[in-house]
């Protein structure tokens, strides 16, 4: 598909891929301690992790649907082996990416607005039995106008 006929879902699960590939990669390596990059798509070991991304629309409320806002609920999932650091770089890429979209709270122009609205933290609920540590941000994002963007 061409730029101009991508639905605006794709848009935006595509500008948050750019921000945390981009600006947050950027951040994180500007920190004192070394933390892995993230990479968009099936890769995630030692060097790098591959966060999830899961889109789905909100409930509006009446004042949204008048004005034709749409709103959606935005999850980045970070999954993380269980190391000593792995607390510490789920703080790290929480930090790095709320720093990251309060610079850039439109996503490059895809949206109106989006914010965090949720960080939660989850441990492996039992030391050393393979499980990892999982960090889940909630972004709420609101979009004026039609189903396709451009």
């Amino acid at each position: 598909m061409t730029m101009s006929k991508e639905f605006i879902e794709q848009r935006i699960i595509g500008a948050v891929r750019k921000l945390l590939a981009m600006r947050v990669n950027e951040i994180l390596g500007d920190l004192e301690f070394a933390i892995p990059a993230i990479e968009c798509g099936e890769y995630a070991g030692a060097t790098a992790i591959s966060p999830a991304i899961l889109l789905s629309t909100c409930e509006r409320s009446e004042k949204e649907r008048i004005i034709r806002l749409d709103a959606y609920s935005l999850a980045i999932v970070f999954s993380l082996p269980e190391t000593p650091e792995s607390e510490s770089h789920c703080y790290a890429y929480a930090s790095a990416v709320c720093v990251a979209l309060e610079e850039n709270p439109t996503l490059g122009g895809i949206v109106d607005r989006a914010v965090i609205c949720g960080k939660k933290y989850n441990q492996p609920k039992k030391a050393n039995c393979g499980m990892g540590w999982e960090m889940v941000l909630s972004l709420r994002i609101t979009v004026e106008g039609n189903t396709y963007a451009g």
